[in-house]
């Protein structure tokens, strides 16, 4: 089995859909870890993903859609180094502008 982490983008109509809520559901099904947060541009959704390969894409493919009422526009997907240090897969708060 082969364990990944990616940092995910998404931008569009992602705001104030459930976007968070459906993802964390969806990563927890699948038995990924890590988290997701709303950045505050207020059209941007923000994740880290760690887990087995084939459980992190199919959680990668849900959000190239995400929930009803999302509109995806455009997903970056940047692949970083396995860490392990989740232990479950939290939403987390928007982080203030600096």
């Amino acid at each position: 089995m082969v364990r990944v982490r990616l940092h995910l983008l998404i931008r569009g109509k992602v705001q104030g859909v459930f976007f968070r809520q459906s993802m964390r559901d969806v990563a927890k099904h699948y038995g990924v870890r890590g988290w997701v947060r709303n950045l505050p541009d207020g059209r941007t959704v923000e994740a880290v993903l760690e887990g087995d390969e084939e459980a992190v894409n199919k959680v990668v493919e849900w959000a190239r859609y995400g929930p009803p009422g999302a509109r995806v526009e455009s997903i970056d997907v940047t692949r970083e180094e396995y860490r392990g240090e989740f232990d479950d897969f939290k939403i987390l708060p928007t982080p203030k502008n600096t």
